[in-house]
């Protein structure tokens, strides 16, 4: 009778105990009683019957899954190697669990064939440059797969895409002169900029010192005529002096013209360009005519 009463207990504690379950705060519990769905639990504990019910916990997190490197061939017949990443989180714990065997599996055959697809759709150079818009179209296409699986493709990320060595030395050199390409065109482009400026500078020095001489001659021309102008004032302010001087005294004719001729031949002596007369000429000259006569006049009283 003790050793019932002690095995009775015992089955009793390992009844409860296993009817007791905890739910973590992360975690969703889906209650099967017979192998049929009955009830999902939230966070915390739980009662089950035991033998009777069971539980299935699952994991509500954000996962990741790592795609193994593959070889996909793009629409340009080049086989790269490609390497993804895949983001996901279960939304329906009753899908995930009813509706797929083996998740992880189907959604990473999923992704490796949905990548052979969209990489086999683009060239090569924009597989290469093309990135964000196949981590898109990737995300896109297996979200609406994994939709009836009560998962949410949340990111899909493409981590290298390798092509093969002999495409890779071609577009390293293909870059390579396309650089010294740019690098020549810089230095043409600084060499003309350098030239036009050169030839500016040139231009503009040739205008100035040309503008300089110009002014430098006008300045001279100018000078010379105040030169002259004064030269001739001087002269006219001269000859009017000794008009005026010689008029006071009363002179005859005869002492005029001969005056005026001495004159004359001090305006005239090769440094004035312009000789000024008094306007008060007409007896003057008609003294130098009668002075004329008589020189005339004593050579023939000679013969």
């Amino acid at each position: 009778m003790i050793a019932l009463a002690i095995a009775a207990v015992v089955v009793v504690f390992l009844l409860i105990s296993n009817g007791v379950r905890i739910v973590q705060q992360y975690e969703k519990g889906l209650v099967e009683t017979l192998g049929k769905y009955s009830s999902t639990v939230g966070a915390g504990v739980t009662i089950i019957i035991p033998i009777f019910q069971t539980l299935r916990k699952v994991d509500m997190r954000e996962q990741v899954m790592d795609v193994a490197p593959q070889n996909v061939i793009t629409k340009d017949n080049v086989t790269v190697t490609v390497d993804a990443i895949i983001y996901f989180q279960i939304t329906d714990p009753v899908k995930v669990v009813y509706n797929v065997a083996n998740f992880a599996l189907a959604a990473l055959k999923l992704a490796q064939t949905n990548l052979r697809n969209v990489i086999g759709d683009m060239e090569l150079d924009s597989t290469l440059t093309s990135r964000e818009k196949i981590n898109n179209q990737l995300r896109a296409v297996m979200d609406e797969a994994t939709d009836k699986w009560g998962v949410k493709i949340t990111r899909v990320e493409i981590q290298k895409i390798d092509p093969p060595r002999d495409i890779t030395d071609s577009m390293s050199k293909q870059m390579k002169a396309e650089r010294e390409k740019r690098a020549n065109i810089l230095e043409a482009e600084g060499f003309r900029q350098s030239a036009i400026l050169k030839a500016e500078g040139e231009k503009q020095a040739v205008i100035l010192e040309s503008e300089a001489a110009k002014q430098k001659s006008i300045l001279i021309a100018e000078g010379q005529a105040e030169a002259i102008k004064r030269v001739a004032d001087a002269q006219k302010y001269e000859i009017d002096t000794v008009y005026s001087a010689i008029h006071q005294g009363n002179p005859t004719n005869d002492l005029l013209a001969v005056k005026y001729l001495e004159m004359l031949g001090k305006v005239a002596d090769g440094k004035a360009s312009k000789i000024f007369l008094p306007l008060e000429t007409s007896g003057v000259t008609a003294s130098i005519a009668g002075i004329a006569e008589l020189f005339k006049e004593k050579k023939e009283d000679k013969k």
